[in-house]
């Protein structure tokens, strides 16, 4: 069982020699700037702070990593703000793409969309990226409660058709979230606890095997 009161703050990476070596699995948080990544890991932990929130969107260039027991929740940078500069964003970049190319134990990646717009170019390159690298991902939606019933219905349409292949299957699947209402909580809590139990279940077969 995932132990959630244990969750700590533990390092932030801002070049890839300075990435922690990747001993447990990792779920990785992926989205643009000012999407909600901070409140949504707060929400989950259920720690107002811990997860700090920028003032500044594009503020934070580091990958932040939080541990729990048994799993490592990674904060990446967010994308997409305009007045970073060129070269912090090709620094961003290389870091990311590093990050995710490396030989780590990523269990899954948590790509963060807002649910009142259209998926922007950058949240479809970082899809297409994810999709290409074979990296196991879900889609939420933040921002779920700022939409009413008809509106919020009409968006899920849209993204649910939007998040399609050429053959119309589902991409990923799409989870609305909110980080006023807790909606998606349990889902992503669910994901987390059977990532759990299978990094368990695997350091038990080890230790048979061993002792065979």
């Amino acid at each position: 069982m995932v132990k959630y009161e244990t969750a700590e703050f533990e390092f932030a990476a801002g070049r890839l020699d300075q990435l922690p070596p990747s001993d447990v699995p990792e779920v990785v948080f992926s989205g643009k700037s000012n999407v909600g990544k901070s409140s949504l890991i707060n929400k989950l932990l259920n720690r107002k702070g811990l997860a700090r929130v920028s003032a500044t969107p594009g503020k934070t260039g580091t990958i932040n990593f939080y541990n729990l027991t048994g799993i490592r929740l990674v904060d990446l940078p967010g994308y997409g703000y305009a007045k970073v500069s060129q070269s912090e964003k090709r620094r961003w970049a290389t870091l990311v793409e590093g990050y995710l190319q490396s030989d780590r134990n990523i269990s899954m990646i948590v790509q963060i969309i807002d649910m009142r717009h259209a998926p922007t170019q950058d949240d479809i390159h970082m899809i297409q990226f994810l999709l290409d690298q074979e990296l196991p991902f879900v889609i939420v939606a933040t921002k779920s409660d700022k939409l009413k019933v008809t509106a919020r219905r009409k968006q899920l349409e849209f993204l649910e058709d939007f998040l399609r292949d050429s053959e119309g299957e589902p991409i990923a699947e799409l989870i609305p979230f909110s980080a006023q209402t807790g909606e998606g909580v349990d889902v992503l809590k669910g994901y987390l606890e059977e990532i759990d139990q299978a990094y368990v279940a695997l350091g038990e077969e080890a230790t048979k095997s061993e002792e065979g």
